[in-house]
């Protein structure tokens, strides 16, 4: 059985906590932030944990999980 492969779009953009669960960046904070409030950039700092709905598609392309 062959090895599969981890795409390289996850191994940048997620991390496995030591539970399990996957920590993410918040979308939208890249530019273009004069057009959104006060509000949404402070609430969209740092990270946030992935819905468990998202979780099992990130486990499908990390298979081996992530270092």
């Amino acid at each position: 059985m062959p090895k599969l492969k981890t795409k390289s779009g996850v191994k940048k953009r997620f991390k496995f906590t030591a539970s399990g669960k996957v920590k993410h960046g918040v979308a939208g904070k890249r530019h273009r932030l004069i057009s959104h409030n006060a509000k949404y950039i402070r609430q969209n700092r740092g990270t946030s944990v992935l819905s468990d709905s998202d979780v099992a598609h990130v486990r499908q392309w990390a298979p081996y999980g992530l270092k």
